[in-house]
């Protein structure tokens, strides 16, 4: 239990958040929390609820009934760790999606280390303006694109497999989503796909046993072929377009350039898992659209 003093500065921090909030003309404030001590904290205080978007673990069990007030608007975030401008860009991607915000949205975020109740950071965002090459967000194409609650939905898959990789290993992996057939034309099979056969509802990625079974599947060489409207379609696929080789991708790796070649020449999204830092990079129109970093002990490169 944290104590007064403790608390007092948590409230003055995030009290600090809204005058920023109110003097700059932003929309909302993001408060990431990591307890649910934290949430019923928050619902203590006289903070205008109206304004907020709480951003909480996935897996964190609330009682939702402190909760009561109109106006409270909640993300569920990937319950790993990630760096702080990951978590804030994760957010952000879902803030969009559910409506929260928009992609010129001006927001003020709240956080501070992953699995702690410290606050230490204030950070705002012009979403219209901000966004820069080393640390990409534009997911303005993506909205008006069906497949984008899909993709999120891969992202966390994907956080997954970057954070821990699998069973101890470092995997890297590609997951093509959307415009299957044209992504189909432009690929084959690089081993057995091991979807075939499977009826189309045993291949929802709202199922457990998929998710599973696309983790295991991360580590055949090759990409997973996702449907826009969240069916795995194949697995070990190898994209035959190879991407640009030119000086200003010269760092990338196959999978990365891959992707960039798959998504100039269709509607697809890609998302790609570095193995060797766990990265998530997400690429739409030969372009990278957002990074992300999950940060685990346990994985092993």
């Amino acid at each position: 239990m944290q104590n007064r003093q403790v608390l007092e500065a948590k409230r003055i921090f995030v009290q600090n958040a809204f005058e920023l909030m109110e003097k700059s003309g932003s929309e909302c404030v993001f408060l990431f929390l990591n307890s649910s001590e934290e949430y019923c904290w928050f619902f203590q205080q006289d903070f205008p609820k109206d304004k907020v978007v709480l951003v909480l673990p996935r897996d964190l069990e609330v009682d939702f009934s402190v909760a009561q007030k109109p106006g409270v608007r909640l993300i569920r975030s990937w319950s790993g760790n990630q760096s702080r401008f990951s978590r804030i860009k994760y957010a952000f991607m879902h803030g969009v999606l559910d409506g929260f915000i928009s992609v010129d949205s001006k927001v003020i975020c709240v956080l501070g280390p992953w699995g702690t109740p410290h606050l230490d950071t204030l950070t705002i965002h012009d979403l219209g303006l901000s966004w820069s090459e080393e640390f990409p967000f534009d997911p303005r194409g993506l909205i008006s694109n069906q497949s984008f609650g899909v993709v999120l939905a891969m992202v966390d898959i994907a956080m997954d497999i970057g954070a821990s990789g699998r069973e101890g290993k470092a995997v890297g992996t590609s997951f093509i989503i959307g415009d299957t057939e044209a992504v189909l034309a432009s690929s084959h099979q690089a081993v057995f796909n091991p979807f075939k056969g499977y009826a189309r509802e045993e291949r929802s990625i709202t199922g457990a046993e998929v998710v599973e079974s696309i983790k295991e599947l991360a580590q055949l060489d090759g990409a997973l072929i996702i449907s826009e409207d969240g069916y795995a379609v194949a697995a070990g696929r190898h994209l035959d377009i190879s991407g640009p080789d030119s000086l200003l991708h010269r760092g990338l790796g196959a999978r990365h350039r891959a992707a960039i070649g798959i998504t100039s020449m269709t509607k697809a999204v890609a998302i790609v898992v570095s193995m060797s830092s766990g990265k998530i990079s997400i690429f739409e129109s030969g372009k990278t659209i957002a990074t992300l970093e999950p940060v685990s002990g346990r994985r092993l490169v």
